[in-house]
């Protein structure tokens, strides 16, 4: 296997030169907004967990006694091993929850994304996709077969004009986007696209993975994507839409038919963690409170989401003020191509309810202090 060696060891070598490589790095969460390295704990401002529930007792609790009733995994596909019950409700709240008619639960969101899209459009339709969706949707978008344009991020005027151009072309038409952007922690505009979308006949799915549970509401789309994985703190993917969709998806979505069911452990903690969404509202709230705190410290744009990027620009200084952050007890990754386009790394910050006000502080001033940022003092706003 000498020229499979020499290949891989090419790719690494020109990764190291651009700063790209991947690297794990052992790391021990040991509460909702605390994680070891080393011998070191750390404020984590680099995880998902935006509502803390991955760490909370009622929660875990859900998925040890799912363990202890129905066992570790679940076996096989569920169209081969039969309906696992547990997934059943599952789909039922989140369906509720997100007041749609019926939801198909998958393995992550990613295998939703992949199976999904090219179930629903193929060789001879249009997949229009903003040029900031998730690496998930393009893969969806690229499996389908179907023609892809992409629009300028955000632009409505751009995705109305592409549908102008090349919608008659094509049989169905689908559009692509994300609630809250993953990297960017932005909007979309969901009304005014949507009205785009319906009047050129076009169907919107919007992939929710970071909205659910702390963006406030808005327009909902005929296919509505997301994950288990974020604010519900454990793992999954799901599609909430109407009955013939999710029916049709059961039978042609190659993601869900050919993959092993989700386990009973992640079913019965998402239904524990959806439990504790609807009964804390005040929860939901809290991370786009505490970000805005850091953006009004820092004199940035108001945050839109739990997510603020910290754009730097070249890979290299990213890495250096991520490892700057963590000499100061604080984890913020380094996000670099291909992840982010060319040019614009970041530093990504993730807020959690599980935060409270010194840890934005205390991450305010240590960002100040390694130079991420220029403001005129290190006064935090109170």
């Amino acid at each position: 296997m000498h020229s499979l060696d020499a290949f891989a060891a090419a790719k690494l070598t020109t990764l190291d030169a651009g700063n790209l490589r991947r690297r794990l790095i052992p790391t021990v969460r040991t509460s909702a907004a605390h994680v070891q390295r080393g011998d070191r704990t750390l404020i984590s401002f680099s995880c998902n967990d935006y509502l803390g529930l991955a760490q909370d007792p009622r929660v875990k609790a859900a998925a040890i006694a799912g363990v202890e009733r129905y066992g570790a995994g679940a076996g096989a596909s569920r169209l081969v091993t039969g309906d696992h019950p547990l997934l059943g409700r599952l789909e039922a709240r989140l369906a509720h929850f997100k007041k749609t008619d019926a939801t198909l639960v998958f393995g992550s969101g990613y295998l939703a994304n992949i199976g999904v899209i090219p179930a629903l459009v193929g060789a001879g339709d249009l997949v229009l996709l903003d040029e900031l969706s998730h690496a998930c949707m393009v893969s969806g978008a690229r499996l389908s077969g179907a023609r892809i344009r992409t629009f300028a991020h955000n632009d409505m005027d751009q995705l109305a004009a592409l549908l102008a151009a090349e919608r008659s072309s094509c049989v169905r038409a689908l559009v692509l986007t994300e609630r809250v952007f993953s990297m960017d922690g932005d909007r979309a505009p969901l009304p005014a696209l949507l009205a785009i979308a319906e009047s050129y006949d076009a169907w919107t799915l919007v992939d929710d993975a970071h909205g659910l549970g702390v963006a406030t509401p808005d327009a909902a789309a005929p296919l509505e994507l997301g994950t288990l994985s974020k604010a519900l703190g454990g793992f999954g993917g799901y599609l909430c839409a109407s009955a013939p969709v999710i029916e049709l998806l059961k039978s042609r979505a190659r993601s869900f038919v050919y993959a092993t069911g989700l386990p009973p452990a992640a079913a019965a903690a998402a239904l524990a963690a959806l439990d504790i969404l609807e009964a804390e509202p005040e929860r939901c709230g809290r991370p786009l409170a505490l970000a805005r705190r850091f953006t009004e410290a820092l004199g940035l744009a108001p945050a839109q989401s739990a997510i603020v990027p910290i754009h730097v620009g070249e890979a290299t200084r990213a890495l250096a003020l991520s490892a700057a952050l963590e000499a100061y007890g604080i984890l913020v990754v380094a996000i670099r191509p291909p992840t982010v386009p060319p040019g614009t790394a970041r530093l990504r910050v993730a807020f959690s309810a599980a935060h409270d006000e010194t840890d934005v502080d205390a991450l305010v001033e240590a960002l100040q202090r390694v130079g991420a940022v220029s403001t005129p003092s290190l006064e935090v706003a109170r």
